[in-house]
């Protein structure tokens, strides 16, 4: 998918944040996915759920399905995920998210990824780690944004730039991103019935 050119990115573009619900994975086969709809930094407009499995490979169908299943699909211009990975190593091929949604996709995370960590820990977990990691190389390049604090992103169906400035605009009331912070408050508190830490 070509990059989506935003002549003038709008103060309440709609932006679609997904983070998961904590789990136990011993005892937890599925995790719950919450996603927010927001204008901008500032206003929730909905929000979606799904499920998948926990170290399972369904994390891109689940959300496609979800995306593409919604009534604000026509007002979204872009989706945020806390994150490649989802209910432990469920992992989310972001390129394929935005080829079947029509959509530009954002990662968002606090940490520069110990990617050499995560091919290490796929590898003695998953007979099919390789597929797995091929997703997380796939993602391309991680891009490091100053906002209210640093952050780091990747990207697809967007140029960087564009990026950086949609996760600026939206981050309003912590370090991160609106959208993935209340996508995160809501599945917490959903999970354990009281949200709980930061996304």
């Amino acid at each position: 998918m070509e990059n989506r050119n935003f002549r003038q990115i709008k103060s309440e573009i709609r932006i679609l944040g997904i983070d998961d619900a904590p789990f136990t994975p011993k005892s937890d086969e599925d995790v719950l996915l919450v996603g927010t709809v927001f204008r901008g930094g500032h206003w929730l407009d909905g929000v979606l759920t799904t499920k998948i499995r926990v170290d399972g490979d369904d994390a891109t169908e689940k959300i496609v399905e979800m995306v593409n299943g919604s009534r604000h699909l026509n007002q979204l211009r872009v989706i945020m995920l806390d994150g490649l990975t989802f209910g432990g190593f469920n992992v989310a091929d972001i390129n394929e998210i935005s080829s079947r949604t029509g959509l530009p996709v954002i990662v968002v995370v606090r940490k520069y990824p110990d990617l050499e960590g995560i091919r290490i820990a796929l590898k003695h977990r998953f007979p099919d780690w390789k597929k797995r990691w091929q997703m997380i190389d796939d993602a391309g390049e991680i891009h490091r944004v100053e906002s209210t604090e640093t952050v780091y992103i990747q990207t697809a169906g967007i140029d960087q730039e564009d990026a950086a400035e949609i996760v600026r605009l939206s981050t309003t009331r912590s370090s991160i991103p609106e959208p993935l912070r209340a996508a995160h408050l809501i599945a917490s508190g959903v999970k354990l019935g009281e949200s709980r830490g930061s996304a």
